[in-house]
């Protein structure tokens, strides 16, 4: 496991490379960023982009989307995987929000995880980029990272990663860390193919280690 000087360096190398890192999904306010997240679950930002450009123009408001059928809803989405539960998950979330919330998304994550399809990582996701709540969000690659570096152990369960995280990172970078990882994750330290030979913290990485020592051999 990572000391506290060596995720500090781990931080500061990730903000070199990925100074920008920021949410990639396309929204103009928090009711369409909680649509585009439950869109991306097991899909990528690009997709949903692709497919929330058009979705965008014809649903404005939660009405909006509860007011066609649950078909016309599935077409719309119908290249997006999954797109039949969450068709459902969309229109059930737009009816709590109606119903509990007066139409409007709620800020706390307490209350973002009682509308449908939205987990722990998308109530996070919201309440940093939409209301600026300090948030780390686990998603596939900031799980994988935190791992593979040895900042969390390979048995912890996603919620074990997030708070390790919060406890490790200081509370002012929490959401910024978020983007950083997601980005060295998805560019760099990805799933099938990481960059070991060129990364800044191989002498640092117990899977970078490995992975060099299984190449040399």
């Amino acid at each position: 496991m990572l000391n506290n000087t060596q995720i500090r360096r781990c931080l500061d190398a990730m903000a070199e490379m990925f100074p920008n890192a920021k949410g990639e999904l396309i929204h103009s306010n928090p009711f369409e960023l909680v649509i585009a997240v439950l869109l991306s679950a097991q899909c990528t930002d690009k997709l949903v982009n692709k497919v929330t450009a058009d979705l965008f123009k014809k649903y404005k408001t939660p009405e909006d989307y509860l007011a066609v059928s649950l078909e016309e809803l599935e077409n719309d989405i119908r290249s997006i995987g999954l797109y039949r539960s969450k068709a459902k998950n969309i229109q059930k979330l737009c009816r709590t929000l109606i119903d509990k919330f007066d139409g409007v998304v709620p800020q706390t994550k307490e209350e973002l995880v009682q509308l449908a399809g939205v987990g722990r990582k998308t109530a996070n996701v919201v309440a940093s980029v939409a209301f600026d709540e300090p948030s780390i969000a686990v998603d596939t690659h900031v799980e994988r990272v935190s791992k593979r570096l040895g900042i969390c152990r390979w048995k912890d369960s996603v919620t074990e990663v997030e708070n390790t995280l919060m406890r490790k990172v200081p509370r002012d970078e929490w959401s910024v860390t978020h983007h950083r990882m997601i980005f060295f994750g998805r560019y760099h330290c990805k799933a099938r193919n990481p960059e070991c030979p060129k990364c800044p913290l191989l002498d640092i990485c117990r899977e970078g280690k490995k992975r060099m020592k299984k190449i040399e051999e």
